[in-house]
């Protein structure tokens, strides 16, 4: 095994620290070839969406630097069933 996987094992699993499963673990998830449920798809597409309609609305380059980073933490470690609520639909 080399270091990178040894390490991330070792220290970095989001079972062991309670973490739920984000839209990029679904990205992950689909990208290494298995199937997405209807509602994870659903989810991504509602993300996706957000993103968007966040990110096109910022109207200076400073807010919409602020908001790409604060859509990459909620991608990243937030639980991606928020995103089958109807106000992302």
């Amino acid at each position: 095994m080399d270091f990178k996987s040894d390490i991330t094992k070792k220290f970095f699993a989001k079972q062991d620290i309670g973490g739920a499963e984000s839209i990029n673990d679904l990205r992950d998830k689909e990208f290494s070839g298995k199937s997405l449920t209807a509602e994870e798809k659903f989810a991504l597409a509602n993300f996706d969406t957000y993103r968007l309609k966040v990110l096109n609305s910022q109207e200076d380059e400073e807010k919409f630097h602020q908001h790409y980073r604060q859509l990459q933490v909620i991608s990243n470690l937030g639980d991606w069933r928020e995103f089958l609520k109807d106000e992302y639909s």
